[in-house]
């Protein structure tokens, strides 16, 4: 069959099996445990799913009464999507209201990513927030995978990749981003959640979160700079650090506001923050990412 040929089309409940099915990594025995390949992958993998496994792992060795409130997380190497990943946990700390893991994915031998996670028995505090931003509602705007395409028709041009089917649905609150290819501030507005319910286990919704919070974050600190873009070909990216601080409860199969921005770029890397919230106003999470921008020529 021809690499050409075109992939099945999935329901939307079969692409969350199968996000659910690569995200449920498996116990190897001695806190090591193994991650799936994306059924279909090809040629790199993708950051989200490194980082989801690494957290679903950390969290098989932490008793459930304390969530993970923060991870921070360094890709060494780009994962090869024709091989499992296996995940060597650390436990460096249970202490009386905290657990510090350790956790190294490696393929073939050699490293890919480095993480180290905290968690957090539950507590009673003080409370206040940055207030969400205010953006239409995810009723009224048009899904991601429908604005591409178009795109991709406007501009004479095609994004394979980008216009495969995903198991997150994502709705851009500036539907012209995927057109415009000129320069513009760094912020970016985009609602998302799983294209299908979720089992209720909080795991599971921390885990599709992690996975989904190194979509568009990226692509924010290029926004400003007209030269450089994915769509012209004259951008070499890849995140090099990930970290991400859980505050409250939420579910990732209901809509959560995905706020980028990009205080600062420089010497070929672009510096991303991210503000997750629930429909109802309350802030999840804060995301924060350094990556990669490195311009290139073009291939002819």
């Amino acid at each position: 069959m021809s690499n050409d040929s075109p992939a099945p089309v999935l329901s939307p409940e079969e692409l969350v099996a199968d996000l659910l099915e690569l995200l449920d990594v498996e116990d190897r025995g001695g806190d090591r445990f193994r991650g799936r390949r994306k059924k279909g992958g090809v040629g790199r993998v993708f950051g989200g799913q490194v980082i989801g496994q690494a957290l679903a792992s950390a969290e098989r060795t932490v008793p459930d009464d304390r969530p993970v409130h923060s991870l921070h997380a360094y890709f060494v190497r780009g994962g090869n999507e024709d091989f499992e990943i296996d995940f060597r946990v650390e436990r460096d700390l249970d202490g009386g209201s905290f657990s510090n893991r350790r956790v190294v994915a490696s393929q073939q031998g050699q490293t890919i990513l480095n993480m180290l996670a905290s968690f957090h028995k539950r507590e009673p505090g003080v409370h206040h927030q940055e207030p969400m931003p205010e953006v239409p509602a995810p009723e009224t705007l048009e899904n991601e995978v429908t604005l591409r395409r178009r795109a991709a028709e406007a501009v004479g041009r095609t994004f394979r990749e980008n216009l495969r089917q995903r198991p997150i649905e994502m709705r851009p609150v500036d539907p012209g981003r995927w057109i415009r290819e000129d320069a513009r501030e760094a912020i970016s507005h985009v609602w998302f959640r799983s294209a299908a319910a979720l089992p209720d286990d909080p795991k599971i919704h921390r885990a599709v979160l992690a996975y989904a919070s190194d979509m568009t974050l990226l692509g924010t600190c290029t926004m400003p700079h007209e030269d450089i873009s994915w769509v012209k070909g004259t951008l070499m990216s890849a995140s090099l650090d990930h970290a991400i601080w859980f505050h409250d409860d939420f579910r990732a199969d209901e809509w959560l506001l995905y706020t980028c921005d990009s205080p600062w770029a420089g010497r070929a890397r672009g510096f991303n923050r991210g503000r997750i919230y629930t429909q109802d106003d309350r802030l999840v999470a804060n995301v924060a990412q350094e990556g990669l921008i490195r311009p290139i020529t073009p291939k002819p």
